[in-house]
C-alpha cells in the first residue's frame, strides 16, 4: 500500500475471491438479513431470484474482509523489508452502491479496487483523499457488485 503521493489514477488491486456456499449464505442471513430468500433454497426459488441468493450486505461484508486482509498483508511485506507500515485513515463515506446481479449459492466472487480520483485534503495537512471504484465479479465475468469509496491516505514523510 503506497503513500498518497505515490498513488496514480488507474492503480488496481486484486483483493481476492470468496465462494458463497449455501451454508455461508444462510449463516449470514440468520445473523444479519433474515429474509426468506436468503434463508432457504425453497423460498429462494419462489422469489425473483429463482434460488438461494446471498444478501447484498453479505457481498459487501466479504469485500471489507478481503480489503482489510489485503492491507494487512501489504503492511506485513513492508515490515519484512524493514519499512514502516502505512496506516490509512478512515473513510468519509461511499456512494453509488449497486447490487447489479444476484449472488447465488455456488458463485465465487472476485473483488478488486481501482483508483479513480485523487485530491489533497483541505482540512488535514499531510493527507490526501483517494477515490476508489470497488467491484465484485462472478465466475462468469459479470460484475455483480460495485461502489465508489473514498479513503484518507497519508502523504509520504518529507
Amino acid at each position: 500500500m503506497p503513500f498518497f503521493n505515490e498513488i496514480k489514477v488507474g492503480d488496481r488491486m486484486e483483493l481476492g475471491s470468496f465462494h458463497f456456499s449455501a451454508e455461508s449464505i444462510i449463516a449470514f442471513a440468520r445473523e444479519f438479513d433474515p429474509q426468506p430468500f436468503h434463508l432457504s433454497e425453497e423460498e429462494g426459488r419462489k422469489s425473483l431470484f429463482g434460488g438461494l441468493a446471498a444478501s447484498g450486505w453479505h457481498t459487501a461484508a466479504v469485500w471489507m474482509k478481503l480489503m482489510v486482509a489485503s492491507r494487512l498483508a501489504e503492511n506485513a511485506e513492508r515490515v519484512a523489508r524493514g519499512e514502516a507500515p502505512i496506516m490509512v485513515g478512515p473513510s468519509p463515506g461511499f456512494r453509488d452502491l449497486k447490487w447489479i446481479k444476484p449472488v447465488m449459492a455456488g458463485d465465487t466472487i472476485a473483488y478488486a479496487s481501482e483508483v479513480s480520483g485523487l485530491r489533497e485534503s483541505a482540512s488535514r495537512p499531510g493527507w490526501g483523499l483517494v477515490e476508489i471504484v470497488n467491484t465484485g465479479t462472478n465466475q462468469k465475468g459479470e460484475v455483480v457488485y460495485s461502489f465508489v469509496g473514498t479513503v484518507f491516505f497519508p502523504k509520504s514523510p518529507a
